[in-house]
């Protein structure tokens, strides 16, 4: 059971990423934060491909452009990709190399704790 607790553990986040140790932490709050606010369901189609169906508001889909894009500067494996999958709905489709499948099973784990049951 979510109890809607996130934790600050970033032991998940790889070696390859060059944000600084202590700018981590906050990184994990705006995702944890969108998580929370925008993520209504999560699909794992692959191991190397989650899909997260957001909220469609154009806030929602301004913050997840604007965090998309700073985690692909420090973390250059993430492909991410935005989509408009209904008047009311995104899609955000998360893929990256297989090197890399325990780094989005930690952000996976993570969407789904901080999203909660809807």
């Amino acid at each position: 059971m979510n109890d809607g607790q996130v934790t600050t553990d970033d032991s998940w986040a790889p070696d390859a990423c060059t944000l600084p140790t202590a700018e981590r932490p906050l990184r994990l709050a705006e995702f944890d934060q969108f998580f929370r606010e925008a993520v209504r369901g999560a699909d794992r189609v692959s191991a190397q491909h989650l899909r997260l169906h957001l909220a469609g508001g154009a806030q929602v889909e301004e913050a997840a452009r604007d965090l998309t894009a700073r985690e692909s500067s420090c973390c250059s494996f993430f492909a991410f990709a935005i989509s408009r999958s209904g008047p009311d709905a995104l899609t955000l489709d998360v893929r990256v190399p297989a090197a890399h499948v325990d780094v989005l099973d930690g952000l996976a784990g993570r969407a789904v704790s901080a999203a909660g049951p809807r």
